[in-house]
């Protein structure tokens, strides 16, 4: 079967990419689960890819509940090497006000119940990730975001909270003290995941509100954050439409050997299971 490149993940308000000419649906069983939806596959441009959206058809799953590991093991599984992920975000700078796109390059932790690593007992590698998203990647989707003509800027700083509840005052005004540019609630997962499976990931945050730090503003509420949305999707589809033709070629980042030289544990002491779970990555170096 053919495998499919590019893997796009939609995020809250992203539940189906109708520009997609669907070639079938998927459902995938991964060893760590199942992931949050069957996989649409399809073409766009001439290009293959592999669309889910994140929280289930619907928003089914809230982010503490998703099955991160899953759902980039099935990307995997599929043969995608470049992920494209969305998420909805707030702001902490007047700058960035809502409707604008931030192609993220860097991450704060502030969650505290998520399977982020495919690693643990049996296992110990520790991966490369002071730069946790592919620059290639990202420099594409920023070109292609100018050429779409959105509102996009490269580089910023993703605060991941826990959620599902947004933030305190105190911890928003916490964060922007921090010099932070954005807050969400589920990318850096996904970015941790896709480095240890080799892929490459980038993500454009989609900004709907200035989260509750801004005194001369309302404070977050979903009507507001809904409309935006809207605005978002449509934003983000016509990146996508842009970006997709331009990474139909091979990669030439290292994001394709991320883990060759993570694994600490010596090889005759990992587990048959291990080894049989994780072989689509470390199969090749245990050779």
């Amino acid at each position: 079967m053919e495998p499919v490149r590019i893997g796009v993940i939609g995020g809250s308000g992203l539940y189906e990419m109708a520009e997609l000419k669907i070639e079938e649906r998927r459902k995938l069983s991964t060893p760590f689960g199942e992931p949050s939806d069957e996989f649409i596959i399809g073409s766009l441009g001439g290009v293959r890819a592999a669309f889910l959206p994140r929280h289930g058809r619907g928003h089914r799953i809230p982010p503490t509940h998703l099955n991160y590991r899953a759902n980039i093991w099935g990307m995997k599984m599929l043969g995608v090497e470049r992920i494209i992920a969305s998420g909805a975000c707030g702001s902490f700078k007047e700058e960035l006000p809502p409707g604008t796109i931030v192609v993220i390059d860097q991450f704060i932790d502030r969650t505290r119940h998520r399977g982020d690593t495919f690693t643990g007992p049996g296992l110990v590698a520790h991966v490369l990730f002071a730069d946790p998203i592919c620059l290639d990647l990202a420099k594409t989707l920023f070109e292609s975001g100018q050429t779409a003509g959105a509102n996009i800027r490269m580089g910023g700083t993703y605060v991941c909270m826990e959620g599902p509840q947004f933030s305190t005052r105190a911890e928003s005004k916490l964060y922007k003290s921090w010099g932070a540019d954005v807050i969400g609630m589920t990318n850096l997962a996904e970015a941790r995941l896709s480095r240890e499976a080799e892929i490459c990931y980038a993500s454009l945050a989609l900004v709907t509100d200035f989260d509750c730090w801004h005194e001369s503003e309302e404070d977050v509420t979903i009507e507001a954050v809904l409309a935006v949305m809207k605005q978002n999707s449509a934003a983000f589809k016509a990146i996508i439409r842009e970006a997709l033709p331009r990474l139909a070629g091979a990669r030439a980042c290292a994001c394709s050997e991320a883990m060759k030289f993570a694994v600490i544990t010596a090889a005759d002491q990992i587990p048959d299971q291990v080894k049989k779970d994780l072989d689509l990555v470390l199969g090749k170096y245990f050779k």
